[in-house]
């Protein structure tokens, strides 16, 4: 921890957790895979493992630079409301009293996103889910994640947050283009709503895009002139939160409403990737990428294929602005 005090400047973060499933089975819902007779022989060891590993994370996000773990954090592929609770009642978490919103949702995989708040720091206010699906060959829906709004009061000042988890890629970058715009689409559509209710509000977007700051559905859709995206300048000098195949991508960001710079209580200070050595991947070819849990079916026992992002924040008492 540096010298200065820090006691005014609050963390707010996102995290994609890599598949935190319990290993039960859900009938509705496609966890074959992560179930102790599975392909990837999911054991309840290996899941108390990622746990522990996870929350020491969560605990640690910019406390070189802050006083207070998250006070408030995102999070991407949890199974269900179950692990989210083991997770923030685990051992390195259970002191910091955070809660949790989540709904479930209509995804085939049956991972959702969440979020998480201390609750001496943050008031819920309202949430809610936006559900979207889209039409295969076949004329079925395919849902994909829900879009996750949250209401509350920060230190006292009205926030909203989004927590995304956009398709992925995995039938091709192009090929699947389209389903991230949509998701683009539904969260401007949602941001409308919430500038309607009050045109002047504060706006956190975060989430694993599945798109980098630059692609179409981020920079041309999503941002729009009264966003910032500081997760652009940390793009464009090469760094990143995975790596696939050597190359780093920027799917996990942080955007949000430019009052920030100048309105209210909270005044934005700094964004970053919490990278640091204990998340990485000591050596061979996969050497500081990713400390991941599992490449293909093969058990690593490390902590997620993503690093978290985290935004920083000053608190302004209202006689001192």
């Amino acid at each position: 921890m540096n010298n200065k005090d820090t006691k005014n400047e609050f963390t707010i973060a996102f995290y994609n957790l890599e598949n935190l499933f319990d290993i039960y089975d859900d009938p509705n819902f496609d966890d074959d895979d992560f179930l102790p007779e599975g392909e990837k022989k999911w054991t309840l060891r290996r899941y108390k493992k990622k746990i522990k590993r996870l929350s020491k994370v969560i605990s640690t996000i910019g406390n070189d630079k802050m006083a207070h773990p998250p006070v408030v954090l995102g999070v991407a592929e949890v199974e269900n409301i179950d692990v989210v609770l083991d997770l923030v009642e685990s051992e390195s978490l259970s002191n910091f009293g955070y809660k949790v919103v989540h709904y479930d949702s209509q995804d085939e995989r049956g991972i959702e996103v969440a979020f998480i708040y201390r609750e001496k720091y943050f008031e819920l206010l309202d949430s809610k889910r936006y559900s979207t699906y889209f039409i295969r060959e076949n004329g079925k829906k395919d849902f994909t994640r829900d879009i996750l709004k949250v209401k509350g009061r920060l230190n006292g000042e009205i926030i909203y947050f989004l927590v995304n988890h956009w398709p992925s890629r995995r039938n091709g970058t192009e090929e699947s283009e389209y389903k991230r715009i949509q998701l683009a689409n539904l969260a401007r559509s949602i941001i409308d709503e919430i500038q309607q209710e009050n045109a002047e509000a504060k706006i956190i977007i975060m989430g694993d895009f599945n798109d980098n700051p630059t692609n179409k559905s981020i920079k041309q859709t999503l941002v729009t002139s009264d966003f910032y995206n500081p997760m652009e300048s940390i793009f464009d000098k090469g760094n990143g939160t995975g790596n696939y195949q050597g190359e780093w991508f920027l799917f996990d960001q942080i955007i949000f409403t430019k009052n920030f710079f100048s309105y209210g209580k909270h005044i934005y200070k700094s964004t970053d990737i919490y990278d640091k050595h204990f998340l990485k991947d000591k050596q061979g070819k996969h050497k500081e990428n990713p400390l991941r849990t599992y490449r293909g079916k093969w058990y690593k026992g490390g902590i997620s294929d993503h690093f978290p992002v985290y935004m920083a924040v000053d608190k302004y008492e209202d006689d001192e602005k």
